[in-house]
């Protein structure tokens, strides 16, 4: 008796020649998780602390868990939007601003185009700032020094060599080293959660301030954030829902986990007496700074610096590759060729002029970030990409892909939470 088949769920299929005959080359989910894991888990759990450190473990964990209900919904919207797209246009890649371009017009695709240059010009200026301000501290602590060089020294000495790396390193390389780079980081946190664990204060767990969570919300979102990499896993995964659906979500998991053991023994480790060196003259008081320079113990403050610099640099790289091709999807739409040191030029010079300008600005980057880009391209372009398609004959037929349920009352409540965001972040401004 004949082995009933397994219905086929993807798309299309990865072809490849092998000697005279085609070979199937499906996409890796474990591969795609990882790659999701990975875009979310870069500098943004730097921030982490600093914010949700006023309203306590048990809230921002709650929020963190709300957070990430999200920006799986919003993955999972894109997603969507993706595969009809695919369908429909009969391309097998499409990248996040052509699939807006194709949905919600032009004139979607320039705002989303702002807010992605925006997005990227931003976090190269937070990793700058805090990469050159852990280089900065870690060089004054090994030569005993009472915090002899200015913040800007740092920031410049981060940009010249990592920036350097960047330019002078080809692909291959520079991935060889994202790759060794994240070993250590990984092998590090564990390190940090085995010596944190043992110091954190149980009393730490009563302190609940609710009216503080507001502000962890975009520096959350920015943490959180891998939409922009959607489209590439639905492409990977040859449009198979399953898989996709698995990869986002477990994908996402993972990095949820981390930031909450990261969040509950970071802040368990803050007791009374460290919160004292505040003093109330920082606008941000960031607990990292202060275990940083030894108040949990050597090894711990030894760990955490290593960790703070290798988050920085792996998220560095993306970002600094995500802008790179940005400009490159540019140059060819207008025909002009850029060399590689105008190329990079432009891609480094400009946050490095702000960091260098302002070396404090690491906070407030990742809040502007989350606030106003990514509120934009991971929760009011999703849920109006779908809502467009809805309204389009060729994306309504039996054969339309919904991963996400709840219709437009789903879509109405990720418009909402984006503008309430942003409309939180404007009236601080006026």
């Amino acid at each position: 008796m004949n082995k009933q088949k397994q219905p086929v769920t993807r798309l299309f299929s990865h072809l490849e020649f092998d000697g005279n005959k085609l070979q199937h080359q499906p996409g890796s989910v474990l591969g795609n998780i990882a790659l999701i894991a990975g875009t979310s888990v870069g500098a943004g759990i730097l921030g982490l602390p600093a914010v949700t450190l006023p309203s306590g473990i048990i809230p921002s964990t709650i929020l963190l868990l709300t957070v990430w209900a999200y920006t799986v919904i919003s993955g999972l919207l894109i997603a969507e939007v993706t595969l009809n797209v695919m369908r429909v246009e009969g391309i097998p890649h499409l990248g996040l601003l052509a699939i807006i371009e194709k949905t919600v017009g032009k004139l979607g695709a320039r705002i989303a185009g702002v807010a992605y240059l925006f997005m990227h010009y931003a976090l190269l200026v937070a990793y700058m700032t805090e990469g050159g301000e852990v280089l900065a501290t870690t060089f004054n602590q090994v030569w005993q020094l009472e915090n002899i060089l200015p913040h800007w020294v740092g920031t410049v000495s981060f940009a010249l060599v990592f920036g350097s790396m960047m330019y002078l390193g080809r692909d291959k390389l520079i991935e060889k080293l994202n790759e060794i780079f994240i070993i250590i980081l990984l092998t590090v946190f564990v390190g940090l959660l085995v010596l944190g664990g043992m110091q954190v204060q149980s009393s730490q767990f009563l302190v609940q301030n609710w009216h503080a969570i507001g502000r962890s919300v975009a520096v959350m979102y920015v943490a959180m954030f891998f939409q922009s990499i959607v489209p590439l896993v639905v492409t990977q995964l040859e449009g198979d829902v399953p898989k996709i659906r698995q990869s986002i979500i477990i994908g996402s998991l993972i990095p949820l986990f981390m930031f909450l053991a990261w969040n509950a023994v970071i802040l368990g480790c803050i007791t009374p007496d460290i919160l004292q060196h505040n003093g109330g003259n920082e606008s941000v008081f960031d607990p990292l700074q202060i275990l940083r320079n030894g108040r949990s113990g050597g090894w711990f403050a030894m760990l955490l610096s290593i960790f703070s610099e290798f988050a920085i640099i792996t998220s560095f790289i993306g970002v600094t590759y995500g802008l790179r091709d940005f400009f490159k999807d540019v140059s060819s739409m207008t025909k002009s060729e850029i060399s590689r040191l105008p190329l990079y030029s432009l891609v480094l010079l400009p946050p490095l002029g702000l960091g260098t300008f302002n070396p404090t600005i690491f906070f407030h980057a990742l809040e502007y970030t989350g606030t106003f880009s990514i509120s934009i391209l991971g929760g009011i372009m999703p849920a109006l990409m779908r809502w467009r398609q809805t309204q389009i004959p060729e994306f309504t037929n039996s054969k339309n892909q919904v991963l996400v349920p709840g219709g437009k009352i789903t879509l109405i409540l990720m418009i909402f939470g984006a503008l309430l965001l942003i409309g939180r972040q404007v009236f601080q401004f006026i």
